[in-house]
């Protein structure tokens, strides 16, 4: 009897396979070869340079009531095409021209979805589109992830899905990752060879996507639920909620829509991490006419260093005099905007009036005559309560933007959430950069006025912890950056090695050298880019001050030099006629040598702000130093232990 259910099963296996239809597609340089096979469920595959990179994914969804997605699918009908076109970003945060070229593969299937793959030369991608008109519930949706043995993870690791996605990146094999450990996105997958930066993107109306293990080499897709009822925690009402009553669905859909792009970075070459648009590319286009107030710039930022201002005849803290300092700071520096963060407000949920200490309509007066604009602070959970009000509150007042924070969540009340805030700042001509958030995910292509995200664990964390070391910043570029801006908030002046670095909250300090800190305002990517520092410790260091002050925040060009993930980066960015190099190492003191062939003809000038010779022993050694170079030129970037080395190169 066993003969004959085992013959049975091999049997309706063959017929099976008989059936499957598969397909193929590469990207433009033939490099990237996905195979799709559509059988008893859709399932495919992607290899580069012939070599498995993914072995065996499969997609599909599962809704309460009508037809699920890559159950018994049949394909109707199906078409490949190739497509060349150029995107230009209204706040170019890498590039201000993005050829957008791919192959794309087409399966229209009878029980009215569609799912399209798309080979790009930096990676893959995949969306399902619902063609129909029926209210339902998404319960699930399938991500499974098989990766050759021996694949290890850059594992963003959560402890909840309540979260602000500020994580350690953990060198995991995934082996060791069991089916209760899972992680944010975008996480890094390293194969023997290649690298996987996995996210996602055109994320709009659903939750956003967690991966799990299973103690093997796939990982599968996990999403919050669908949050019912949520109450305040007691401890903290103002921010912080309990998610009391879940459903047992993702998502509640009606009808025709398309669902996030499952975006798949890969290359055998670290640098395209850094490089590639393709978070941008796959985004929405712009849904905004007038976009011309947009303005990108630097912020001068009082949380960090808690108002630790001095050498000045009043008493500094959260009052009028204090921000009228920092304004001066931002006005003589050529700094655009100044934060009033947490604290001006009369409480942290009474939002529409402020602090009696502070003169929240002087400031922005004082700010306006001196070319400043004032950027708010304000928590989510009083503004999704009330936004308009509160929004065009803000906007009579004459303020440019808001810093929304402690969202914690990405459930799909929470993402459509972001959406609403943005497009309603959008129509008052607000700017928005969100704080306590997760990945950015497609909004910034949409509405530009979407300046940056926060979703990082950035130089705040030098408040309360050690984690913050140059191997993390190494690291940030090839992982979380590849998403999107990140609003890491660098700058810090007092710098120190490992030795003689201390924990303090009030007068925080960071790991690594000053040139490290420096070279960050080119590597990391922030059209709305932080000072971290106190006012009066920058007027200490104007020097260091001047050169921040002189690299753009926006970039016609991004060309990465030399990147390896968690030992070292070089980055050349342009803008106009001048470039940008940055490099950054981990705490291993390194040598990069530098092609200066992406020159135009002629000399040019080279400004060059470095690690000092003792900034080993103590990190806020410096040496500036300038001389000719041209297109032929080779320069050696010397760097410290948590060193740095930032150029210049102006005609």
């Amino acid at each position: 009897m066993i003969k004959h259910i085992l013959f049975l099963a091999s049997l309706l296996l063959g017929i099976s396979q008989i059936h499957a239809q598969n397909f193929t597609i590469k990207s433009p340089d033939d490099r990237i070869e996905l195979a799709v096979k559509v059988g008893s469920s859709i399932s495919w595959s992607v290899s580069l340079d012939g070599k498995t990179v993914i072995e065996k994914a499969e997609a599909g969804m599962d809704f309460s009531s009508g037809s699920d997605f890559g159950v018994n699918p049949k394909v109707k009908k199906h078409a490949m095409q190739s497509f060349s076109s150029m995107i230009y970003p209204t706040i170019p945060h890498k590039d201000s021209e993005i050829k957008d070229e791919y192959e794309q593969l087409s399966l229209i299937f009878e029980k009215g979805y569609q799912l399209h793959f798309r080979a790009y030369n930096d990676g893959v991608a995949y969306q399902f589109v619902d063609d129909g008109k029926t209210k339902r519930n998404v319960m699930s949706e399938k991500v499974s992830l098989s990766f050759p043995a021996g694949t290890r993870s850059l594992f963003p690791q959560e402890v909840s899905m309540y979260s602000h996605n500020e994580r350690d990146y953990l060198n995991k094999s995934l082996a060791e990752i069991s089916s209760e450990e899972f992680c944010s996105l975008p996480v890094l997958f390293m194969t023997t060879d290649a690298k996987v930066l996995f996210t996602e993107t055109a994320l709009h109306d659903y939750p956003g996507m967690f991966l799990r293990g299973n103690g093997n080499t796939t990982m599968e897709a996990t999403f919050p639920k669908f949050v019912l009822e949520a109450i305040d925690n007691k401890q903290s009402p103002d921010r912080n909620q309990i998610l009391t009553k879940q459903a047992d669905y993702i998502a509640e859909v009606s009808g025709e829509r398309a669902y996030p792009w499952r975006v798949f970075i890969l290359s055998d070459d670290d640098r395209t991490l850094v490089e590639s648009n393709l978070t941008y590319q796959l985004s929405k286009p712009l849904a905004i006419e007038n976009t011309d107030w947009i303005k990108p710039g630097k912020v001068a930022w009082d949380w960090y260093n808690a108002n630790n201002i001095y050498g000045v005849d009043f008493e500094s803290g959260l009052n009028t005099a204090t921000y009228k300092y920092y304004i001066d700071f931002a006005a003589k520096n050529g700094i655009e905007y100044v934060i009033l963060d947490e604290g001006w407000t009369k409480s942290t949920t009474e939002i529409l009036d402020f602090n009696p200490d502070m003169d929240v309509p002087e400031l922005i007066r004082y700010g306006k005559g001196k070319g400043v604009e004032l950027i708010l602070w304000v928590l989510w959970k009083p503004l999704d309560a009330n936004t308009t009000q509160i929004l065009e509150t803000y906007k009579s007042w004459g303020v440019k933007g808001v810093k929304v924070d402690f969202m914690q969540r990405n459930d799909q009340y929470m993402v459509s959430s972001y959406e609403r805030i943005v497009k309603e700042c959008a129509r008052l001509e607000l700017l928005v950069d969100y704080h306590g958030a997760f990945k950015p995910s497609g909004l910034r292509r949409m509405y530009p006025n979407m300046v940056n995200y926060e979703g990082v664990k950035g130089s705040e964390h030098n408040k309360w912890s050690k984690d913050i070391t140059p191997e993390h910043n190494v690291t940030l570029p090839f992982t979380r950056m590849v998403a999107g801006p990140m609003d890491y908030t660098p700058g810090a002046m007092i710098n120190k090695v490992d030795t003689n670095f201390s924990i303090s909250f009030e007068r925080p300090m960071s790991l690594g050298t000053r040139a490290h800190q420096v070279a960050m305002y080119v590597v990391y990517e922030a059209p709305l880019q932080m000072l971290c520092e106190s006012p009066s410790r920058y007027y200490e260091e104007q020097e260091t001050v001047d050169f921040i002050v002189r690299i753009p925040t926006v970039w016609d060009e991004t060309r990465v030099l030399h990147g390896a993930v968690g030992d070292y980066i070089a980055v050349a960015r342009r803008k106009g006629d001048t470039w940008y190099i940055g490099a950054m190492t981990d705490w291993d003191p390194r040598e990069l040598e530098l092609d200066l062939s992406f020159l135009g003809e002629g000399m040019y000038k080279m400004e060059v702000f470095k690690d000092g010779v003792n900034a080993g022993r103590f990190a806020e050694d410096y040496k500036k130093e300038s001389f000719k170079v041209n297109k032929s030129s080779k320069i050696l970037a010397k760097m410290a232990a948590g060193g740095g080395w930032t150029a210049i190169i102006s005609r």
